[in-house]
C-alpha cells in the first residue's frame, strides 16, 4: 500500500520505516529541508538501536522515501498518518498542544484525491480526530476520506521490536472502509497472531493515555514502597520480586529509581488530568502518581546531600548516565535535569558521562557541567559518584578503580545496579533506593 507519514520525529520515523520493512511504499514528509536531505542519505537525527540500518536498507530497496513536498506525497496515498509533535501547551496548563496536528490537517486537505484514511498516530486527547475531520471537510468539501486513531505504544530503546512484535495494535474507526485499510496495513502481523483491538475513535484515543498513566502509577507505587523500605529496614528489590511473581501484578515497571521521565509519561499523565477535568471528572491515582514523581526527584537530591555529609557546596559529584533511560539519547523530562540543577544551584560541581546523551544534555543542563570521555574520567577527583542511568556499560564497572579515583568512596546507586553488601565489602559508602 501507499502510505504517507507526516512528521519525521521519533514516532513518524520509526513507524514509517517499519511500515516500509513490511513491504509498503512509504513517503515521510517534513518541513525541515536539512533534515530531509540528511534522512535521504540514511542518516538519522535520533539514537534508536537498529533504526539507522533499517532506514538505509529500505531506502536502498526503494520502499522508503523522504520529501518536503505534500504535493508529491498525498495524492496517491491510501493512508496518511499524522505523526507530528504534541508537546505540552506553551500556556503551561498541561494540555497537549495540538497546533501541529491541526496545521497538518489543513495542509494535507487540498491534496486529497481518491478515498484516503487519515490516521492520528500522535498521542492526542479524546476528540482530536473529530476536529481533524472537521478541518479537512472545511478545507476540502469534496474530499473522500475517513479519520481513524492508531496510537503508538513504542518504548524508546526497543521501538523496532515493539513495532514488529507488538502486544497489540489498537485502531479506532467509524467505517468498515477505514477498518479494512488499517487491517491491510497491519496484515504482516497476522503471521505472529498479533491481536488487533478495533474500537471507536474515542476509545482508541483514550487507550494510550490510560496505558501510560497506569505504568506511571506503577513506577510511583514502587518508589513509595522503596521509601517505606528505607524507613523500616526492608529491601525493595526482594519486595518487587515477590509481588512481581503475582500474575495479576507482573514484574515490569517495578524498578525503583529517581522518578520517571521521557517524552510520554510526564506529558501524558498531565494531559489526561486536564482532559478529565473538562468533563468534571478526576483521576486521583494519576494525580497522586504525578505528585509522587516530583517528590521522588527531590528525595534523590536529599539522598545525595546526606551522603555528602549534609551539604553539596564545594563538592564534585560524578554522574554516570544522563538520559531518562538507557538505549536512547532522549533528555526530555530526565530526572537528571532536576537533580543536577538543584545540586549545582547549591554550589556543587558536576562531572558527567553518558554513552549517547551528552549532546542533548548540553542543551538542557546548566552551564558548567563538565562532560567526560568515559565513566572513569568522570569519577577522577570526585567526592561521590551517582549512577543515574543504568546503561549496560555501567553494570560491570571496575569498582576498585572507581574507588581509587574518588576523593571519597561514596557510591550513590539510583538504579540499584550493584549489590549493597558487596559494595560495602569493597569499602564504599553505598546507598541505593529502598535498600540498606
Amino acid at each position: 500500500m501507499n502510505i504517507t507519514m507526516i512528521g519525521t520525529g521519533y514516532v513518524g520515523l520509526v513507524t514509517g520505516t517499519c511500515f516500509s520493512e513490511f513491504g509498503h511504499n512509504v513517503t515521510c514528509v517534513d518541513k525541515i529541508k536539512e533534515k530531509i536531505e540528511t534522512l535521504k542519505k540514511g542518516e538519522i537525527p535520533i539514537y534508536e538501536p537498529g533504526l539507522e540500518q533499517l532506514v538505509k536498507k529500505n531506502i536502498s530497496e526503494g520502499r522508503l522515501h523522504f520529501t518536503t513536498e505534500l504535493s508529491e506525497a498525498i495524492p496517491d496515498a491510501e493512508a496518511v498518518f499524522l505523526a507530528v509533535g504534541t508537546p505540552s501547551s506553551r500556556r503551561g496548563d498541561g494540555y497537549a498542544d495540538l497546533t501541529y496536528v491541526y496545521q497538518a490537517a489543513r495542509e494535507i486537505a487540498p491534496y486529497l484525491n481518491d478515498y484516503t484514511v487519515i490516521v492520528d498516530k500522535s498521542t492526542v486527547p479524546v476528540g482530536t480526530a473529530r476536529q481533524v475531520k472537521r478541518i479537512i471537510q472545511e478545507e476540502n468539501p469534496n474530499a473522500d476520506f475517513d479519520v481513524a486513531s492508531n496510537p503508538e505504544f513504542l518504548r524508546e530503546g526497543a521501538a523496532i521490536n515493539d513495532f514488529m512484535r507488538p502486544d497489540r495494535v489498537v485502531i479506532g474507526v467509524e467505517s468498515e472502509r477505514a477498518e479494512k485499510v488499517l487491517r491491510e496495513i497491519y496484515k504482516p502481523l497476522y503471521l505472529i497472531e498479533t491481536p488487533i483491538v478495533c474500537t471507536t475513535i474515542e476509545t482508541a484515543e483514550l487507550s494510550k493515555y490510560a496505558a501510560n498513566a497506569f505504568l506511571a502509577i506503577k513506577i510511583s507505587f514502587i518508589n513509595e514502597i522503596a521509601n517505606v523500605c528505607e524507613a523500616v529496614g526492608a529491601d525493595v528489590a526482594d519486595i518487587a520480586k515477590a509481588i512481581g511473581m503475582d500474575g495479576r501484578i507482573g514484574s515490569k515497571f517495578l524498578h525503583p529509581g529517581p522518578g520517571y521521565g521521557g517524552s510520554c509519561f510526564p506529558k501524558d499523565t498531565t494531559a489526561l488530568m486536564r482532559i478529565v477535568q473538562e468533563y468534571g471528572e478526576h483521576v486521583r491515582l494519576v494525580e497522586t502518581a504525578v505528585e509522587v514523581n516530583f517528590a521522588q526527584k527531590a528525595r534523590m537530591v536529599k539522598k545525595i546531600r546526606d551522603m555528602l555529609g549534609g551539604s553539596e557546596a564545594g563538592k564534585t559529584i560524578a554522574f554516570l548516565g544522563l538520559t531518562f533511560k538507557p538505549e536512547t539519547d532522549d533528555m526530555r523530562e530526565a530526572p537528571s535535569i532536576t537533580i543536577i540543577t538543584s545540586l549545582m544551584e547549591k554550589g556543587a560541581r558536576v562531572k558527567a558521562h553518558d554513552p549517547k546523551g551528552m549532546d542533548e544534555a548540553k542543551k538542557v543542563l546548566p552551564e558548567g557541567v563538565i562532560y567526560t570521555r568515559n565513566a572513569y574520567e568522570a569519577c577522577e577527583g570526585a567526592d561521590a559518584v551517582v549512577l543515574m542511568t543504568e546503561w549496560n556499560q555501567y553494570r560491570a564497572l571496575d569498582l576498585k578503580k572507581i574507588k581509587n579515583l574518588l576523593n571519597e568512596p561514596i557510591f550513590i546507586d539510583l538504579r540499584n545496579v550493584y549489590d549493597p553488601k558487596n559494595m560495602k565489602k569493597l569499602g564504599f559508602k553505598y546507598t541505593g533506593v529502598g535498600r540498606k
